[in-house]
């Protein structure tokens, strides 16, 4: 897989290069003419110099001058398209030999986007340079700058010291995002000690309140619910993301321990919590044994990471596909279709929503809670595991596997009545369009699913036609209690007409004596 990435950023960064080769043979193609024409009059020149007695001799010695032209013709210029195989050879070696480092913090790709930017677009509060200065998130800004005067005040520190701690790792924060990014250094520290600052105070004030912090009761940011739910949204946006290396080091500064670690995930975690797609009692994202303090120092983590990892505790072993990748298909038939086929659903108490189980017919599946914020969630979590080669794809296939569950607001419907989905939506031809949206563009192969095993298995028990005729008979006749009663009543009025019948004929062959 190592060798692959490669070989797809060695053909990216050649382009470049491709074009200062081309461009260097561009300039010999005048000179190359010129010497040509200064030949051509020259040959034209020295025959009409020469005495007829010569033309008869050429004439006779035409098939060797012929001959002798060609070898002396001067050679075609390179074509301005060309480049030897040699020079390529030598580029992709020295693309291969020294790759860069690969970007944690990267643009939503192309394909996930339909044209609803409220799902990968902020829309309160810009963090990092990707959407910084956009004319919609500019009032923050000065909320940010309060937050950081109301840090400073706490701290008793200067903001000087703030701006030189950032400027240390600066370099070490620009990897971390996708392309160049054109700022200025002055420009980049100051915005990441702002955002880094407004990340901390929401951290800290929602998890030991604004007042403690010294924000008014009726703050127009901090005490507005909506406000925040909102901000909680954009802040797990993959183009909206701060590195946590970059939060711990605000956080010591503000703690009086520069080297501490891993603190900021964990708030990340707990800020997080109402983001959850499962309202599960047994949900603890505190209490999943992740090893932050290690992981925290490392350039590609951010709070979208840390909320995928967090959803993902203790998650689905990484199928290894040895097989060509291909177009997402069909792992599984619709809800409505399985439960006509006899396959029945309950919802499976866990708080991790993706551990989906099938065992004697019956298909387990964790309740999965829908809002408004879902799709933007799901769609941002995709586009991650799509940006990062070696990242397993568990949310991917999960949505892909509901996906194929949820064809129509029946199928919704009948999750619905099992408790596995709970919405906020308007109706359920809403959920069924968000899952239907989702996915439509990836390219995904189903035997890398960690729900293939699954699926197989559920198939396989969809095409034992036995089972759908038993269920068949169980839904029509056996779906209520009055028709229970109709058919446990119609079955003792059969056995009784069966039995007169039978002594009757009995009594006819076999009469008394």
């Amino acid at each position: 897989m190592f060798g692959v990435v490669k070989k797809l950023v060695s053909g990216i960064l050649i382009t470049p290069k491709l074009r200062e080769a081309v461009e260097s043979e561009q300039p010999k193609q005048p000179a190359s003419s010129a010497s040509t024409e200064q030949m051509d009059d020259h040959h034209h020149h020295q025959q009409q110099q020469q005495p007829e007695d010569h033309q008869v001799d050429k004439l006779q010695r035409e098939p060797s001058k012929g001959k002798k032209e060609a070898e002396d013709k001067p050679e075609r210029p390179k074509s301005e398209w060309v480049v030897s195989i040699k020079e390529l050879e030598q580029l992709c070696r020295e693309d291969v030999e020294s790759p860069g480092p690969t970007p944690s913090i990267c643009r939503i790709p192309h394909y996930l986007k339909d044209g609803e930017d409220n799902a990968w677009v902020p829309q309160i509060v810009s963090l990092g340079p990707y959407h910084h200065g956009k004319k919609h998130l500019r009032h923050m800004e000065q909320h940010k700058v309060r937050c950081l005067h109301r840090i400073l005040w706490r701290a008793r520190h200067e903001k000087k010291i703030f701006l030189d701690s950032v400027r240390e790792v600066e370099g070490r924060a620009r990897t971390c995002y996708e392309g160049e990014i054109p700022m200025s250094s002055e420009e980049f520290v100051e915005m990441m000690v702002l955002d880094g600052c407004f990340v901390i105070e929401l951290f800290l004030g929602f998890i030991f309140g604004f007042e403690k912090l010294g924000h008014p009761r009726n703050d127009s940011v901090f005490s507005v619910r909506r406000s925040m739910h909102k901000i909680q949204g954009d802040m797990i946006m993959l183009e909206n993301q701060i590195p946590l290396f970059m939060l711990d080091r605000l956080l010591g500064l503000q703690l009086g321990d520069p080297n501490q670690k891993g603190l900021a995930a964990k708030l990340a975690l707990r800020f997080f919590k109402p983001r959850q797609p499962t309202d599960d009692p047994q949900t603890l994202l505190s209490g999943n044994g992740m090893e932050f303090d290690q992981l925290s120092d490392q350039c590609e983590l951010h709070c979208l990471e840390v909320l995928r990892w967090s959803l993902l505790h203790s998650g689905p072993k990484r199928v290894e596909n040895q097989g060509p990748s291909q177009r997402r298909q069909q792992l599984i038939h619709c809800a409505m279709e399985l439960w006509e086929a006899g396959i029945e659903f309950k919802k499976r108490k866990t708080d991790k929503f993706w551990d989906i189980q099938f065992k004697n017919g019956i298909l387990y599946i964790p309740q999965l809670v829908i809002h408004d914020g879902t799709r933007s969630l799901f769609l941002n979590l995709i586009a991650f595991e799509q940006c990062h080669f070696d990242c397993s794809n568990h949310i991917t296939a999960y949505v892909i596997f509901m996906d194929n569950l949820i064809n129509s607001p029946e199928d919704v419907g009948r999750l619905h009545s099992c408790g596995i989905i709970e919405h906020w939506l308007g109706s359920n031809a809403e959920v069924a369009n968000l899952f239907n949206r989702l996915c439509q563009e990836v390219a995904f192969d189903i035997k890398d699913s960690y729900l293939y095993g699954l699926s197989v298995e559920v198939n396989e028990y969809y095409s034992n036609k036995w089972n759908g005729w038993i269920a068949s008979l169980k839904h029509k006749y056996f779906s209520n209690p009055w028709s229970i009663i109709s058919v446990i009543a119609a079955s003792i009025l059969l056995v009784l007409t069966f039995t007169q019948t039978f002594y009757g004929v009995y009594a006819y062959y076999r009469p008394a004596s």
